[in-house]
């Protein structure tokens, strides 16, 4: 095997630049086995770290025109390729990186990084042998099978591992154009008059400062509820409720854009009626200077929908009700509007909000949510979920009596 390549240096690695084709990786790279432990059960601890995230990859390679993968790093040890340099001029420079790598004899050939695009490409050949010549970017560096060799590439194998980030959830909100969530929210930030401007803020948490006066919610929290309205809109598309691993795979591949279309107009109905029949949602719209002003605070607390910790299980709430009654979503919101959404009165005190340090009490989402549906109608709620909320209630209260019901008839 013969393939052009660059030749260059960092650090003390020699390495080298290049491309294989899909069938040339099948063909020579091999899983990591002996080339850095001795021990069986360390190689069994290597091999068992390829899991079955591959059979992502896969699919990705199988069913996206536009894939595309960074550069596999290759080691290669036993009998190193031959490197014959070609002379290379242009405007009167010579250049003397570019050449052959020429592999004459067997050699070894293994991923420092890259395991899980392999047996990805692997896979998807053997499922679609066209594939073959589709091409990806390849670094080889040398290694030795030796205890130094072993050692020095044990490092750079974690190295690149460990330093090696996943996508965080705010670049694919900015940037992803296969994510239909991550679309539809990038659409309502840019042309929804509820979220755009400085309506909706950008935090390293989904916190908002409480002295911002201008944002209803964080763009994370409006992402994760626009996830919680893609799971309805899944129900009622292909008329069964999604599982996580289906949600996540459709959120792999760029839907059609008709479904695109219908999930922005889902979206929009949805919001359109929150914005509407809420009557304190509708007067935030409204007022043009530090709209947020009177519903967070760090007196009272403020407006409970104007805190994520209320946002988004009030909308997970709203969607359960839409789901368990035959209720429009502005039908649903029209009853929300009489109810008390103050941080500082029953039930939200000691739940959401501390009245004695004046701060707001993190990890209540879940009974947040079973108490805005209680508050709705409880005979919405399962027997589980009614227990579960006298329960967590009971707990954040710290209630010892024996009549609970009476206490939550009362406050509510």
């Amino acid at each position: 095997m013969k393939i052009p390549a660059l030749r260059a240096r960092i650090g003390d690695w020699d390495y080298y630049v290049t491309t294989l084709t899909f069938e040339q990786v099948d063909k020579y790279v091999s899983k990591i086995d002996e080339q850095l432990h001795k021990s069986e059960s360390l190689k069994d601890l290597i091999q068992r770290s390829i899991t079955n995230n591959y059979l992502s990859i896969k699919e990705y390679i199988l069913n996206q025109p536009e894939v595309f993968f960074n550069s596999l790093v290759l080691a290669v040890y036993d009998d190193y390729p031959d490197w014959q340099e070609i002379e290379f001029k242009f405007d009167s420079n010579e250049i003397y990186q570019m050449g052959l790598l020429d592999f004459p004899g067997i050699h070894k050939i293994f991923p420092v990084d890259g395991q899980h695009r392999v047996e990805g490409i692997k896979a998807a050949i053997k499922e679609n042998p066209q594939l073959k010549e589709q091409r990806i970017a390849a670094i080889f560096i040398g290694h030795k099978n030796n205890n130094e060799g072993k050692q020095r590439t044990r490092r750079l194998f974690t190295t690149l591992n460990r330093y090696a980030k996943p996508v965080s959830l705010d670049d694919i909100i900015a940037l992803d154009e296969d994510d239909i969530v991550a679309i539809t929210t990038r659409y309502l930030l840019e042309e929804y008059d509820l979220f755009t401007g400085k309506r909706v803020i950008h935090t390293k948490q989904k916190a908002i400062p409480p002295n911002n006066a201008e944002a209803i919610t964080s763009i994370i929290t409006l992402y994760q509820a626009n996830y919680e309205l893609l799971k309805v809109f899944y129900l009622e598309k292909y008329d069964k409720n999604p599982t996580p691993k289906a949600i996540t795979n459709h959120l792999k591949f760029r839907r059609p854009n008709e479904e695109i279309d219908a999930f922005r107009i889902f979206c929009t109905n949805y919001w359109d009626s929150f914005k509407e029949k809420i009557s304190f949602i509708n007067e935030y719209l409204i007022k043009t200077t530090e709209p947020a002003k009177d519903y967070r605070n760090n007196e009272s607390g403020g407006n409970l929908l104007f805190r994520p910790i209320g946002f988004l299980p009030f909308i997970k709430a709203s969607l359960v009700i839409y789901n368990r009654e035959e209720s429009t979503f502005e039908e649903i919101f029209n009853k929300f509007n009489t109810l008390n959404f103050s941080i500082d009165k029953n039930p939200w005190i000691y739940v959401a909000w501390n009245p004695i340090e004046k701060k707001m009490i993190m990890g209540s989402d879940s009974l947040i949510q079973l108490l805005f549906i209680y508050k709705y109608d409880r005979s919405l709620l399962l027997d589980k979920e009614l227990q579960n909320l006298k329960e967590a209630y009971a707990s954040k209260i710290s209630y010892n009596g024996n009549n609970l019901d009476k206490v939550l008839n009362e406050i509510i």
